[in-house]
């Protein structure tokens, strides 16, 4: 007799791997599915190290879940042998009275009475002294904050999930997906099985997965590049500089940038978050370099804001959003099959909340309700996507 499972999850990074042992340490009988071998270069949690912050300028509604995401991070450190979090602090700045992330940010901060320090650009220098800013500048320092180990953040849940009896399926790609009114069929590229419920947690893929399902979301994955540049290691190395979101105009025009402390002379990490070059995830360009403004952007705002972090470059990788169109996440459930789950649409922001959206997923598959408040995560503010 063929095995059925309780719980199915299509995508097993960082969502998809954290919602299979929120499953399986309560005795679920759950399949994780993957193209790959997570953690691994393909998906949007490449390139070592993640920002966790919990002064929110994307918006004041996600800081309870940035509070409780570093609560489960801190826990699967205790019971992991790998590294998760650093606590580097965070800060952020941007022009005053033209900076909404910031603004936002800062308003987060007070809402929420967050142990955040609001600054003026004469006490952002100071602080941090490799920082060049205009005098119009505001800014945050929020204490607490640090980084995430990105892949060590995924290995633990797998190694984790397992132990608890956490069934894997990797190097399978899923090619289709079968749903009846109590439960799924997927098909994959080795094998086919089935589930009472099922979890779609493919990033990039999702859209072309989601289409299984008849569903058609407003997703759209663009490239984005990294890189780490050679730095002075006193003014911009871990015990001296914390991660950093970066809200600049120029020329009438803003941009947001985002990085990382150096820690082991590895160098100043740095990405552009707002550049968008939509591609499709399966045939895009990996290679650093291959166009011109990989690492234009980057070292245009080095030279500009952190001229002593703009030294060589040391190496660089590629990663993938999966954006909406309002930047908001996507996780819900199947308008027409409730026991199918969504979760996609992490718009470049989403990793520091992958523990709290596996909490979440796996409580919407055990009860259909979940304690956090994800309204604001609703598919249907984008309409009818069924067809």
């Amino acid at each position: 007799m063929k095995e059925i499972y309780d719980v199915i999850i299509a995508g097993a990074g960082s969502m998809g791997m954290a919602a299979g042992y929120y499953l399986a340490r309560q005795g679920v009988k759950v399949l994780l599915i993957d193209a790959y071998d997570p953690p691994h270069d393909q998906g949007s949690h490449y390139g070592e190290t993640r920002i966790i912050r919990h002064a929110y300028g994307e918006g004041r509604e996600y800081v309870p879940l940035a509070l409780r995401s570093q609560e489960l991070w801190e826990e699967l450190e205790r019971k992991s042998h790998l590294k998760i979090f650093t606590q580097a602090g965070a800060m952020g700045f941007g022009p005053k009275g033209n900076a909404p992330f910031i603004d936002e940010a800062i308003a987060s901060g007070k809402e929420h009475n967050l142990n955040i320090d609001f600054l003026s650009s004469a006490k952002i220098k100071e602080r941090f002294p490799g920082l060049n800013l205009p005098d119009d500048y505001i800014g945050f320092y929020e204490e607490n904050s640090g980084f995430l180990f990105s892949e060590n953040c995924i290995t633990a849940y797998k190694e984790l999930a397992v132990h608890h009896g956490a069934k894997l399926s990797f190097q399978n790609p899923v090619i289709d997906i079968e749903t009846s009114d109590k439960s799924v069929k997927v098909i994959t590229a080795n094998a086919t099985f089935t589930g009472k419920k099922l979890i779609i947690s493919t990033g990039a893929w999702s859209g072309t997965l989601l289409k299984k399902v008849g569903l058609k979301l407003p997703l759209k994955t663009t490239r984005q590049p990294i890189a780490w540049f050679e730095a002075n290691e006193a003014l911009f190395s871990l015990n001296n500089f914390p991660t950093f979101a970066a809200e600049v105009t120029s020329n009438d025009s803003s941009a947001m940038y985002y990085g990382f402390p150096s820690f082991g002379k590895c160098g100043l990490k740095i990405g552009r978050h707002d550049f968008e070059e939509e591609i499709d995830p399966s045939t895009m360009n990996r290679e650093f370099g291959s166009s011109i403004s990989d690492e234009g952007h980057l070292r245009k705002f080095l030279d500009e804001f952190m001229p002593e972090a703009s030294g060589k470059l040391k190496k660089a990788a590629i990663c993938i959003y999966t954006r909406t169109p309002d930047g908001h996440f996507i996780i819900d459930q199947h308008p027409e099959h409730s026991h199918v789950l969504i979760a996609t649409g992490f718009s470049g922001h989403g990793f520091k909340f992958a523990s709290v959206v596996g909490e979440i997923l796996s409580q919407l598959a055990m009860t259909g309700e979940t304690e956090h408040d994800i309204s604001l995560f609703k598919m249907d503010r984008f309409g009818d996507l069924t067809f």
